[in-house]
């Protein structure tokens, strides 16, 4: 299997991917999403916070959403396509 995406796309649900966010990223998520920004996913890392990746309607690009509901739009890890 080497070489090859052994990850497998999954269906994500908004109500599942919106789960364990806190208030105030539920509210900044609810004012992107007029602006044409989808919760594209989120990272769930083991003993911490969830970190909900966004990303603009041209899909060029991602930010993530801080738990006081602000955004970063130059995250410390890499996102890959």
């Amino acid at each position: 299997m080497y070489g090859r995406e052994r990850r497998k796309p999954q269906a994500s649900e908004p109500a599942t991917l919106r789960a364990g966010l806190t208030p105030a990223q539920v509210k900044a998520l609810e004012t992107l999403e007029h602006f044409g920004w989808t919760l594209k996913f989120v990272r769930r890392p083991m003993f911490q916070d969830a970190i909900p990746v966004v990303v603009d309607r041209e899909g060029k690009r991602h930010a993530v959403l801080l738990p006081d509901g602000t955004l970063d739009d130059s995250p410390a890890f890499a996102i890959r396509d």
